[in-house]
């Protein structure tokens, strides 16, 4: 035999052997996956989460519940879970994954973190990345993110008011009321630029019936004053203003009758 066929066949056989030795450790490595145990399993997941690999926590907390769902471990995974779909940007499913916990263990000791993260989800769920960087009004926008992230948050505070999470989500629920009062005054001022007043007292009234405290009651006060100055109502005109001279003194000259101030707006 040649020299050169020598080395060529010397090099197929090194091959040959490389390739069975992969694929006799990757045989090796499936066999002890479908021998771990939840433990093994749930501790992989925890060094993922550790080093921020959350695609592979994911893999690994969902291969946990997948084979060992009445585990322990897979219990805590259910948490872990909605912490890493929502760290990956996943809404959906960390929303799914809080909802499913809630449903299915109404009294565990932890279910607050699953209505805490259920609200803080859709809070961060109002504006995409390109909305927040550009400032963009969301006044304008109908705030359903916003209402469900309110009502996951009142939920939390009325069911569980010693949580840990209370405060946080205490701080959260004010910027959303405000969010959520902005766009009915928003609304309410769009009616009366169209002269559709009756809708500019029911938004108006919303706002102030259920934002109390929040800088757009102001505006919806004034909205009421002057449609129902519009609708020749004297008298609920007069009952407004006089609460609005109440809460806002000294500010009375917004609402004169010769200023149609919500003209002007947007």
């Amino acid at each position: 035999m040649r020299l050169r066929d020598l080395v060529q066949a010397s090099r197929i056989l090194l091959l040959t052997v490389g390739i069975a030795m992969l694929a006799t450790g990757c045989r090796s490595h499936r066999a002890d996956d479908a021998k771990s145990g939840p433990e093994v399993i749930y501790a992989r997941a925890q060094k993922a989460m550790r080093s921020s690999s959350y695609g592979e926590a994911i893999k690994q907390l969902e291969a946990l519940q997948s084979r060992f769902p009445f585990s322990e471990p897979a219990r805590q995974a259910q948490l872990d879970l909605i912490f890493v779909y929502y760290k990956s940007r996943q809404t959906d499913p960390a929303i799914d994954a809080a909802d499913t916990f809630i449903r299915e263990n109404p009294t565990n000791p932890r279910v607050d973190y699953a209505y805490y993260m259920k609200g803080l989800v859709y809070f961060e769920r109002q504006a995409n990345f390109l909305e927040r960087y550009f400032n963009v009004d969301l006044s304008q926008r109908p705030p359903i993110n916003a209402k469900k992230s309110f009502e996951a948050f009142d939920d939390l505070i009325k069911k569980y008011p010693h949580s840990e999470y209370v405060g946080d989500a205490r701080q959260r629920m004010i910027f959303l009321r405000n969010r959520l009062a902005d766009f009915e005054l928003h609304v309410a001022l769009y009616y009366m630029r169209r002269g559709a007043y009756v809708g500019a007292i029911n938004r108006a009234k919303f706002c102030v019936e259920n934002y109390d405290g929040a800088p757009a009651v102001r505006g919806s006060m004034k909205v009421l004053v002057d449609a129902y100055r519009k609708l020749g109502m004297t008298d609920l005109a007069s009952d407004a203003e006089r609460v609005y001279a109440d809460n806002y003194p000294g500010n009375t000259k917004d609402i004169e009758q010769k200023k149609a101030w919500w003209k002007r707006i947007l």
